[in-house]
């Protein structure tokens, strides 16, 4: 028989060897985005909110309370504004074309050339801007301090979609306000501008009448209405946007309403020159 191999007593601690798997290893850090990169993210995320909204716009049940209430209430906010501006406006442009008229000697003409640049230019942007400033930086401020609440939070939780049940009214409530105005503010600043010329630069009502039906045409009020619904779009979705992503509590809910409306001036004046560009190549101007 062999004799038992003996036991040997377990050694001091200091003697056994470190034990490397019991040593924590830190998670890989996530790469930080880049400052350069971040524009191009918020532009991203902007034009996927206009991609959902146009998505969801054809989603039942369409809010038609909310979209009443929204059209009611920004309607309610632009309508006095816009015909207040459109006059001053609308005069402005008489006057400066009227005496430019006057040096060249084409003093006929005053009228087209007026009632043209308050249609096709001065109109959209007055009610684009009267939109984005009054109507614009109350949505954006309505849907930052819900956010802030985690109101949309909650409405996501209980599988309402706060894009669909919010946004999507106040975006199509906006289009269709600033379409109606532009209509408004193109008869008010029309009425001005033939006003200021025929008192105050001693034009004729004859000349000034068959001056324009000379040289405008029926397309000049299809694109002025189309850069009217393309503006409001582009009020509401930006309107939306930074009131769905504020940032810092309170103080960022009104740091986001204040962006809003210079976001929404800077594309406006953008879109506005693409779509001048492109309206001038593709329809001909009127007698050549």
């Amino acid at each position: 028989m062999t004799a038992p191999m003996p036991v040997m007593p377990p050694g001091p601690p200091e003697d056994r060897p470190p034990a490397a798997a019991q040593v924590p290893r830190k998670a890989p850090e996530a790469p930080r985005p880049s400052k350069l990169t971040a524009p191009l993210r918020e532009t991203g995320r902007l034009f996927a909110l206009a991609g959902t909204v146009c998505r969801e716009t054809f989603r039942r049940p369409f809010q038609v309370r909310e979209f009443i209430e929204q059209f009611w209430f920004v309607a309610s906010v632009t309508i006095l504004p816009a015909a207040l501006v459109s006059i001053p406006f609308g005069a402005v442009i008489a006057l400066q074309v009227g005496s430019l008229t006057q040096q060249l000697g084409a003093q006929s003409f005053t009228g087209g050339a007026s009632v043209l640049a308050v249609i096709q230019q001065a109109s959209p942007i007055i009610v684009a801007l009267l939109v984005s400033g009054a109507a614009g930086s109350a949505i954006c401020a309505d849907l930052g301090s819900r956010k802030i609440r985690e109101e949309l939070d909650a409405m996501e939780v209980m599988g309402v979609s706060p894009v669909q049940r919010l946004v999507v009214p106040r975006v199509l409530a906006t289009m269709l306000v600033a379409v109606l105005l532009n209509g408004l503010v193109s008869v008010v600043g029309t009425l001005g501008g033939y006003f200021f010329n025929v008192i105050m630069q001693d034009g004729t009502p004859g000349a000034y009448l068959s001056s324009f039906s000379a040289l405008a045409q029926l397309p000049d009020l299809y694109v002025s209405e189309i850069k009217a619904l393309i503006f409001g779009f582009i009020a509401g979705i930006v309107a939306a946007y930074r009131g769905l992503n504020p940032r810092g509590g309170p103080k960022g809910v009104g740091d986001a309403v204040n962006q809003s409306v210079v976001i929404t001036f800077m594309l406006l004046f953008f879109v506005n020159m693409v779509l001048t560009a492109i309206y001038l190549q593709i329809v001909p101007a009127k007698g050549s």
